[in-house]
């Protein structure tokens, strides 16, 4: 895209300054924004004979220490005001609901994984939900990174201190959280610092460096490339862990103070998140809970690394732990350990745990008519949608039986779910269930369960077994108007940039990409998935590859082949790659005539970037 753009400019007669800048998605697009970043800024400079002013090193935020405040109006975790006053409304993104934990348990037979069950009630909350939609958990940072960040920045001993946050130029910088606050609740529960550091933040602490030598370790950190890759970047390392490394902390022990001011860490360290999960119940038969399915995200990025530990899933396991009473298993040792209580003790009443949620709406629906054929894929926690699906088809079957009798399903369409785990003895989630979902749509729904790692069989993965039964799903998608839907994980800025390209170019987009930041088996599964339909559906229309292709198009375009819906986080624009990704694609696209949008950039030498976007009357009357 950047190449086309670049061609195309400079056949209008534009000149370019500086190289074009071009990012490889399989590295670290990070790296290749600053190496760009660079070199355009030095370009800049000698074309227009620019100078760099002093305004590059200002602190976007001013924080203030309060002598006094009333306790009713100091933010402890609550997310906005509603939140804080208990004002009853709608429970949404910034007034979520805790949600009491009915049900938690360890879904993994087997294995050194984890996978947690997590059943939330809903009753006399107002919260509705659709089958396919996701649910939102806000997650707490744990606390062993709470407390070096305060131990770090010395502010052990004003943990409990009042703060007001103000920002400096509100038109580039908001206060990304409720104010005011205290020092400990800013780390625990509104600023990520559990996420991996980037290079750029790393190299600006260099001159609050309490030694020399870790002066200088920044100061490479911040300026080599291939150190900072090999030193913190592959590891996966905190911005805590550095600074303890710089200093010549052991990981265990008591890190040494930084003169780091508090408002720069603000400015380096984005918003704590809440962690989407897709929603595998149906209201139909759990009206009154949200059922949640989840793999414990832990792992060594490197042999001999710290592990890395992921927010929102350690979160869970250790409600799983504190609402069972249940000491860490083997496979649970040297998790992290959260503060469950919430803000005020809100989530803890009791013996009774709960965990702030909402409901996020998704366009992962089912066809409105049970005699329309369903194909589903997915591996892994990807089933967690397509059981909500099935318990939707299970709770119309018991209705449409009570009201046709035994042979009200005769004409409902086929139902097939192609899974995909390691083991039948491992990770073979909700196994009891399927058997029992079958007798009850009267052999309407198939299931197929490819293992990978079977103990003695060869590897199997659900493309397979598509293949194997070709014929019959290509029926149920072509002769017989059938829907198909797959879940994955895939690679973060191609999809990211093919998404909003197709959306914007059309003005509505025909079908949504999941979403992440790690790429790997899922993401060349789903590709797999696609070209193994491709070819299904070409021999059910009779013709080639080609044909398949074009009736694979055909499926997305009008909305029958979908898959399940991961929209950009927002923490995400704050990251250089995201940033430089969406610059490409929405500059591509605001000339365009087809699509109403203009995009105003606003840079900073430091490199942040705000987006505007207008909406205005597109081609075809439609905004």
């Amino acid at each position: 895209m950047a190449r086309n753009i670049d061609d195309r400019l400079t056949q209008l007669g534009a000149k370019r300054v500086g190289p074009r800048g071009e990012g490889d998605d399989d590295k670290s697009m990070e790296e290749d924004y600053l190496a760009w970043k660079d070199d355009m800024f030095a370009a800049v400079q000698s074309e227009l004979g620019w100078e760099e002013g002093a305004g590059g090193d200002v602190a976007d935020f001013e924080v203030t220490e309060l002598d006094e405040v009333d306790d009713a109006k100091l933010y402890l975790g609550e997310l906005s005001a509603r939140a804080l006053t208990g004002t009853r409304g709608v429970f949404d993104a910034k007034n979520p609901y805790a949600a009491p934990l009915t049900q938690a348990k360890e879904l993994f037979e087997d294995g050194d994984r984890n996978c947690i069950f997590a059943e939330f009630d809903i009753t006399d909350s107002g919260i509705r939900y659709q089958t396919g939609d996701h649910v939102g958990v806000w997650p707490v940072n744990p606390e062993v990174e709470v407390e070096r960040m305060l131990s770090i920045l010395g502010l052990q001993d004003k943990r409990s201190q009042a703060i007001d946050v103000k920002s400096l130029d509100p038109a580039l910088a908001k206060v990304p959280f409720p104010v005011p606050t205290t020092y400990e609740t800013m780390f625990r529960n509104y600023l990520d610092i559990s996420a991996p550091a980037s290079r750029q933040s790393v190299g600006s602490f260099a001159k609050y460096a309490p030694t020399p030598d870790a002066k200088a370790m920044l100061e490479k950190l911040g300026s080599d490339k291939a150190y900072y890759h090999e030193t913190a970047g592959v590891k996966c390392l905190r911005l805590s862990e550095i600074l303890m490394l710089a200093a010549g902390d052991a990981p265990s022990s008591t890190p040494t103070t930084w003169s780091i001011p508090v408002d720069r860490i603000i400015g380096a360290i984005h918003r704590l998140q809440p962690r989407y999960y897709s929603i595998s119940s149906s209201p139909k038969l759990h009206p009154n809970s949200i059922h949640v399915t989840a793999v414990v995200l832990k792992y060594e990025p490197v042999p001999g690394a710290n592990k890395v530990f992921g927010v929102g899933t350690n979160y869970l396991l250790n409600l799983k732990q504190a609402a069972n009473g249940t000491p860490p298993s083997a496979r649970e040792d040297g998790a992290p350990v959260y503060a469950l209580d919430g803000p005020r003790g809100k989530y803890k009443k009791a013996d009774k745990l709960a965990a702030p949620i909402h409901v996020r709406r998704s366009n992962f629906r089912l066809p409105t008519s049970p005699k329309v054929p369903i194909v589903m894929v997915g591996p892994g926690t990807g089933v967690a949608p397509f059981r909500g699906f099935i318990q939707d088809r299970v709770a119309l079957a018991r209705k449409a039986r009570e009201k046709d009798g035994p042979d009200a399903l005769k004409d409902w369409g086929t139902i097939d779910l192609f899974y995909g785990c390691r083991r039948s003895t491992w990770d073979f989630l909700y196994r009891a269930e399927w058997d029992e979902y079958a007798k009850e749509l009267d052999g309407k729904f198939r299931l197929h369960v490819a293992l990978s790692r079977e103990e003695g069989q060869p590897k199997v993965y659900v493309q397979q077994l598509l293949r194997e039964e070709g014929d019959r799903i290509g029926q149920a998608l072509v002769q017989q108007k059938g829907y198909a839907y797959i879940w994955c994980v895939s690679s973060f800025l191609s999809h990211c940039a093919r998404r909003l390209h197709r959306a914007l170019l059309t003005l509505g987009a025909s079908i949504s990409l999941s979403l992440s930041s790690r790429s790997g088996d899922a993401g060349s599964m789903a590709k797999a998935v696609e070209r193994e339909l491709a070819t299904i559906l070409g021999k059910a229309k009779g013709g080639s590859d080609e044909d398949g292709e074009k009736e694979l198009k055909l499926l997305k375009d009008r909305n029958r082949l979908l898959l399940d819906v991961r929209p950009l986080p927002p923490f995400l624009l704050d990251l250089p790659h995201a940033r430089h990704a969406l610059t490409l694609c929405l500059s591509s696209l605001s000339s365009s005539s087809s699509a109403g949008l203009v995009l105003d950039v606003h840079a900073r030498a430091r490199g942040r970037v705000g987006f505007e976007r207008k909406e205005g009357r597109a081609r075809g009357g439609r905004t």
